[in-house]
């Protein structure tokens, strides 16, 4: 994956209608991608304990919109965590 988080090339990859900018997909897309980024962020920047709580809160947003997802909508769940590579 990228160092940076392009978002429109995300959006178009998880969209599921042609206006689709805050599906529970796009979003949990969106966030993964910017979790990644920070996580290599500090990796490099052990002490930058302020970004480390902006990921704490992201991974934790991350985690309420793919409970949303799984209680709706199960198989669009296991295939979106498939295609982010979520789970081992």
């Amino acid at each position: 994956m990228s160092t940076t988080v392009v978002k429109p090339e995300i959006i178009n990859e998880y969209k599921i209608h042609e206006k689709d900018t805050g599906s529970s997909e796009v979003q949990v897309a969106l966030l993964t991608a910017r979790i990644n980024h920070l996580t290599e962020h500090l990796r490099t920047h052990r002490k930058d304990f302020h970004s480390r709580r902006g990921l704490l809160q992201m991974a934790s947003r991350r985690r309420k919109l793919l409970d949303y997802l799984k209680r709706h909508n199960l198989p669009k769940y296991n295939e979106l965590l498939q295609k982010l590579n979520l789970r081992k």
